[in-house]
């Protein structure tokens, strides 16, 4: 083959190469234009808000946006902090996903819709990712469905009001089908709290008609039947921006709880209960009331399936609590008033289930549950009033200095130690930031130096009383 051949084919060779390579750029750029129509539709469009049916404590309403997101009303003082939280904190927080405008429109029946729209200048959010599996709305083209409305009319006065004077409900699940696994459908309190903070928001809407939302992780999402304990810590539940009045209430609400003694105050709680079928739910108005063995007691509750304590639950939870404490310590100058920690697992049972319709492992435990009734009798007979029901002390136990223990005993760190990677997926999270405070908050009246010593007494007295129950079901 001569040169000019050589040189002709090698031309050829270069064109085809060329060609191939504005194929690619065309089609590149085709997909660029898809995606950006994608987008500029997802963003044209907007997401009807559902009210979150696992909110088991706080004052505010939390309403979902698909499945595995909630988004609650902006306050300054937490979106700041999920914007600036520390690395070492962000494992025991919810995942922070960005900012949406949320706009309030009325039906004919009174009934408010609210609809979730992007904030185009916020770059955290990932907006398209999230409505993938959400519904999406039209304008003023709101669904029919009655879930996705939020009720204002005064016949449900009359519901509203037996819920506030109630502090613990029964609700019973709903089946599809025999054998599915039971699903919380409706939880009135947690609808009416919602309505409420709603309501107050509609009529403030006469002057504005947007708000800002955060968005944040739903913790609950990967369970099928979240059994939630919402508690909360330290012995100050107000901020330093609060007004005097103000203050002098929450102080007053504290002081006849258990968290001036403890640091730790029940604020809401939801257990399911294999025995009924129901899940059984207790509110903050309740959760103030209660006395330090009240408290002990509702924890009993809170890790029993209504057929067996859920031991092999205890040793994951407190090891989770162990590190939120040691990242605690790390965080100097943090305020974490009026901040709540969840404590989160799966109520479903995972095992291979019986003839009967328990798990194998609850059958067990019910057989021994049976075999020793009498025992049970007369180890309570002997504890008597002055231990409480569980056998619990009455007071936290101190040590040598007077400061309340929160060590993990070395029966435990054995089992830790060998822990089975099968154990069960339970989560301990930090919510409600509206009143933290630290030093690179810029503004603030009082900066504080050292730690948060209040969070942390609450932290090791809920460790410490964990560890008792650990150990009193060992026995």
């Amino acid at each position: 083959m001569g040169p000019a051949v050589e040189a002709q084919a090698q031309k050829a060779m270069d064109l085809e190469q060329k060609q191939k390579q504005q194929q690619q750029q065309q089609q590149q750029q085709q997909q660029q234009q898809s995606q950006l129509q994608h987008q500029q539709c997802y963003m044209e469009k907007g997401v009807m808000l559902e009210p979150f049916l696992h909110q088991v404590g706080g004052h505010c309403c939390v309403l979902s946006l698909g499945e595995q997101t909630i988004c609650k009303p902006l306050i300054p003082r937490e979106h700041q902090f999920y914007k600036c939280v520390p690395a070492s904190m962000r494992k025991f927080i919810p995942q922070y996903r960005g900012v949406v405008s949320v706009s309030f429109e009325e039906d004919e029946e009174g009934n408010l819709c609210l609809i979730a729209y992007p904030l185009k200048s916020d770059p955290d959010l990932m907006w398209g990712k999230m409505m993938a599996s959400s519904p999406l709305v039209d304008g003023e083209n709101h669904s029919k469905d009655g879930q996705s409305r939020h009720s204002c009319k005064d016949k449900d006065k009359s519901v509203h009001k037996l819920e506030e004077e109630a502090e613990v409900f029964y609700y019973r699940l709903e089946r599809s089908h025999s054998n599915a696994v039971p699903q919380l459908k409706q939880k009135p309190w947690t609808v009416t709290l919602q309505q409420q903070h709603l309501q107050k928001l509609k009529e403030e809407a006469m002057h504005c008609n947007q708000y800002k939302f955060i968005l944040l992780e739903n913790l609950t999402w990967r369970h099928t039947l979240p059994c939630v304990l919402d508690v909360k810590m330290g012995t100050q539940q107000y901020g330093d921006e609060v007004t005097e009045e103000k203050k002098a209430r929450k102080m007053r609400k504290c002081e006849n709880s258990t968290a001036p003694i403890i640091g730790v105050c029940l604020s809401g709680m939801q257990v399911y209960q294999y025995d009924t079928g129901q899940l059984m739910f207790m509110n903050k108005f309740h959760g103030r009331r209660l006395t330090v063995p009240d408290f002990k007691e509702a924890l009993f509750q809170f890790f029993h399936s209504g057929q067996r304590l859920r031991r092999e639950l205890f040793a994951p939870v407190l090891h989770r609590l162990q590190e939120v404490q040691a990242a605690l310590e790390a965080c100097e100058s943090y305020r974490f008033y009026s901040s709540s920690l969840l404590i989160i697992y799966d109520g479903a049972p995972h095992q291979k289930s019986t003839e009967d319709g328990l798990s194998e492992e609850e059958e067990e435990e019910g057989e021994e549950v049976e075999a020793e009734p009498e025992m049970e009798e007369e180890e309570e007979e002997e504890v008597g009033e002055e231990a409480g029901a569980l056998g619990f002390p009455r007071r936290p136990s101190t040590s040598s200095d007077g400061s309340t223990s929160g060590g993990i005993s070395g029966v435990r760190q054995a089992r830790l130690s060998r822990s089975n990677p099968r154990s069960p997926l339970v989560d301990v999270r930090m919510i409600d930031f509206a009143h933290t405070t630290c030093r690179h908050y810029e503004g603030d009246s009082v900066v504080y130096k050292g730690l948060d010593s209040g969070y942390i007494f609450g932290l090791q007295n809920l460790i410490t009383i964990i560890s008792e129950l650990e150990n009193h079901s060992t026995d």
